[in-house]
């Protein structure tokens, strides 16, 4: 549009069948971006999404998104990169005067990165981070930026339910997300670890483990050594359609992590009023502001942990309210 700022974005791939949060916020923002600026869009990875833009450029390789980078030609005011990892593809735009901004969204930007990422890092003119724990993570880990531009915008989902629906008849916790090895800090040890304990309160009690990922084969093993088989349920991946009726039938969303950036989850299950189980450890408490919408615990405190479980699965003018203030802090 005639007289807007341009914008180069560089996303992940966003439709990737077993993507996360950085994902669905990208989605969102782009949509937020497109409405401010003449944007074009760059997609790093294999998952192309259909209807794009013929302006949009796609490279599902490391080795295409070099040449593709390389060989454009790149104009913009702005450039956007929307994931920490595509930082080692800012030289190759050559784009000497275009203002830089990154969106920090968790784990992967405190970790060591190589040295084209590392270096570019100097060119970056503010680091948009989603929670105030992630910039003071980030910037633990690199004490020469402390002096940069940070500002702390959380993400946003949607618009609100129209209604609040009961949970099922089964108080069942949910936990959403990857179960990777190098992410063994999500809290599906912990929740398993204290699930005998819940039983003795609520025996009914179910919890149940949405997503996949090369850690899922071990824990599955600790439900099984703990013949917990009845109680504790792996659903794999699920389609959008069954995370939703999961989160209307769960009576909270569990994800004591040691390592949230976000949790774009947590906003999921509020939107719903469903409170939430976080952790003292990462940026849950920052996203519910417990006890307002739920509860925060160290994970590994099982006697805390325990606690919070039972009074999430109750119910009650507890619960009920808990509910209510999910949504309206949502």
């Amino acid at each position: 549009m005639a007289g807007q700022p341009s914008l180069l974005a560089l996303f992940p791939a966003l439709e990737s069948p077993i993507g996360g949060g950085i994902q669905a916020a990208g989605q969102i923002a782009r949509q937020a971006l497109r409405s401010s600026f003449t944007v074009r869009c760059f997609y790093y990875g294999p998952d192309a999404e259909k209807g794009l833009p013929a302006s949009d450029v796609i490279a599902p390789t490391r080795l295409s998104a070099l040449w593709q980078a390389a060989r454009g030609r790149w104009t913009a005011d702005l450039v956007m990169v929307w994931h920490v990892h595509l930082l080692r593809l800012l030289p190759f735009f050559n784009l000497p005067k275009a203002r830089i901004a990154v969106f920090l969204h968790g784990i992967e930007c405190w970790r060591p990165l190589d040295w084209w990422s590392e270096r570019a890092m100097k060119n970056v003119d503010c680091f948009l981070t989603n929670s105030d724990y992630t910039r003071d993570r980030f910037l633990g880990t690199r004490p020469w930026l402390t002096r940069a531009r940070t500002e702390t915008t959380a993400l946003g989902l949607g618009h609100p339910a129209p209604a609040s629906p009961p949970p099922g008849a089964i108080p069942a916790a949910l936990m959403l997300g990857r179960m990777a090895i190098e992410e063994d800090y999500k809290g599906h040890r912990e929740m398993i670890g204290v699930w005998p304990r819940v039983l003795a309160d609520v025996p009914d009690a179910e919890l149940w483990i949405a997503g996949g990922g090369s850690l899922r084969p071990a824990l599955e093993a600790v439900v099984r050594e703990q013949g917990l088989e009845r109680h504790v349920h792996f659903l794999g991946y699920i389609s959008e359609e069954e995370k939703l009726r999961r989160l209307e039938q769960c009576r909270c969303l569990a994800l004591p992590s040691r390592g949230e950036g976000f949790g774009l989850v947590y906003l999921e299950a509020m939107r719903l009023g469903r409170p939430c189980l976080t952790s003292t450890l990462d940026a849950g408490s920052e996203v519910i502001a417990p006890p307002e919408a739920g509860l925060a615990v160290d994970p590994g405190d099982t006697t805390g942990l325990h606690r919070a479980v039972r009074r999430l699965l109750g119910a009650g003018a507890e619960w009920e309210q808990w509910s209510r203030q999910a949504r309206h802090r949502y």
